[in-house]
């Protein structure tokens, strides 16, 4: 299909040096050469300045999920008016975060027995805590009553997303129940989700500012002392103490098997698993890529899915997925579908047991595998959630969980920089693909068709291929029409 013609009163595109990614990268690269000249051990005070900028940005990301989710559920399942759909919806993807995550899993097992990272790695089995609390193991059953919303503000204060989607699902289908008597509630929730779109686009001006600290001070704390003969540093000779840059340089590397293995199995990841599915559904991956570039950069250098999220909600209406959709799929993803994390788990695990000299047999790691597919459920909003998940499943299976963390922990931010990107791409197809599978994907909206401020993207029909038929839905062209406009990429 040839493209659309842009709106007569499109504006032209942007110089690159004047667009958001060109200042994202530019406080990404800041942030690399700050943090390495200002270790935290030496410079303190420079430290805490680029966490406070880093974790105020997240903060204020944190705040607007809620009220933007909330609102825009309440109002897509209003609209649509079609319970039905809503259950279809929620089957298709839970279905489908099964299967990726579990390809994941065996990923993840087939890189670490190939590749043996832990092998040679550095763990003080004395170690009995990593500063990180091992998770109790959860049943089926914790598991499924966690769909359930007890308390909507303490699931709000916990960042705990899949009970808020429940809720506002259950609200919407509520309030379709009652006819014209719920029609000043749709209109006030209406008017929330446009005031909290103009409330991200504020917030995401910000975005090359929270990325430029988030690397400074990830950069500056791996930048700190470390004492090359492997004794702690307080009782490391002074000679063989390095900091700066040559710290960052000797941490890496000697890390580097391990933090090449996972970089690796990612790649594998999204080339053997995500681009077979954009395939599949006839989305084009350099154009899902360009799409999602600013969401992916921001969850790479702030290794925080929930700093990506408004901006990838944002970013996959535009690409033609339904707000609906978006709305529904993408947070449920957060619980069911971290697919970056979920390889990590097994990778790590393994990679103690290598450390540790604990040799396991395929059927141990087969069985931990299928633990994994259990624990990696239902942690959303868990500080540190995978190391979590790592240190209460290990130890379970008789290895050592809490040195093993600890060892982990001298390169984590490295890691965690790369699966959370992997999980927000990840997320990001996964509402393609419900989208795709609904038969709505690439339909018109005011998202693809009517914004005139985004000159330098091509409309809808460019970045998928339309289904010919798709599926007969009520009201659908009427509900995406009526929806709140997306906030625009100024």
């Amino acid at each position: 299909m040839s493209p659309s013609p842009p709106p007569a009163d499109a504006k032209p595109p942007r110089p690159f040096y004047l667009s958001s990614t060109f200042f994202i990268v530019l406080g990404l690269s800041l942030g690399v050469v700050l943090g390495g000249f200002f270790p935290q051990d030496e410079y303190p005070f420079a430290y805490d300045l680029f966490r406070f900028v880093s974790r105020a940005f997240i903060a204020l990301i944190k705040g607007l999920i809620v009220p933007l989710l909330v609102s825009t559920i309440i109002v897509g399942v209003a609209q649509t008016g079609d319970i039905k759909a809503v259950g279809r919806m929620g089957a298709k993807a839970l279905l489908y975060f099964e299967v990726v995550t579990t390809i994941a899993l065996f990923i993840g097992l087939g890189i670490a027995n190939w590749l043996r990272p832990g092998d040679g790695l550095p763990i003080d089995m004395s170690v009995t805590s990593s500063g990180v609390a091992p998770a109790a193991p959860q049943s089926g059953w914790d598991l499924a009553l966690h769909l359930f919303p007890s308390n909507v503000a303490l699931h709000a204060s916990q960042g705990d997303l899949l009970p808020i989607v429940v809720f506002a699902v259950l609200f919407g289908v509520s309030l379709t129940r009652i006819g014209e008597r719920g029609q000043l509630v749709l209109s006030f929730f209406e008017a929330v989700a446009q005031v909290m779109f103009k409330y991200t686009d504020m917030v995401m001006r910000l975005t090359p500012l929270g990325v430029f600290g988030a690397m400074a001070y990830n950069v500056s704390h791996m930048a700190a002392g470390h004492c090359v003969s492997g004794a702690p540093l307080d009782q490391c000779a002074e000679a063989d103490v390095i900091r700066g840059w040559p710290a960052v340089i000797y941490l890496i590397g000697r890390y580097a098997k391990l933090v090449g293995s996972l970089y690796l199995a990612l790649i594998l990841l999204f080339l053997l698993v995500f681009v077979p599915v954009m395939i599949v559904i006839r989305v084009k991956p350099l154009a899902y890529l360009r799409a999602i570039r600013e969401p992916a950069i921001t969850a790479f250098t702030t290794a925080s899915s929930e700093a990506a999220l408004p901006r990838l909600l944002e970013e996959v209406v535009r690409f033609g997925v339904p707000r609906r959709v978006a709305s529904f799929v993408i947070p449920a993803g957060y619980s069911f579908n971290l697919d970056g994390s979920t390889l990590y788990l097994v990778l790590a695990s393994i990679t103690i047991a290598q450390a540790a000299g604990i040799e396991q047999s395929l059927g141990d790691q087969l069985i931990m595998v299928l633990a994994f597919m259990l624990t990696s459920k239902g942690v959303a909003g868990v500080p540190r959630a995978t190391l979590v998940i790592i240190a209460g499943t290990c130890a379970s299976f008789g290895l050592p969980g809490e040195a093993g963390v600890a060892m982990l922990l001298a390169v984590d931010e490295v890691m965690d920089m790369a699966r959370t990107t992997i999980n927000v791409i990840g997320n990001g197809l996964a509402s393609l693909v419900i989208a795709r599978w609904e038969g709505v994907l690439g339909e018109p909206s005011p998202e693809t068709l009517g914004s005139t401020e985004v000159g330098d993207r091509p409309p809808a029909d460019d970045f998928v291929e339309p289904d010919a038929h798709p599926t007969s839905e009520p009201d659908v062209a009427s509900s995406e029409s009526a929806a709140p406009p997306a906030p625009r990429d100024k």
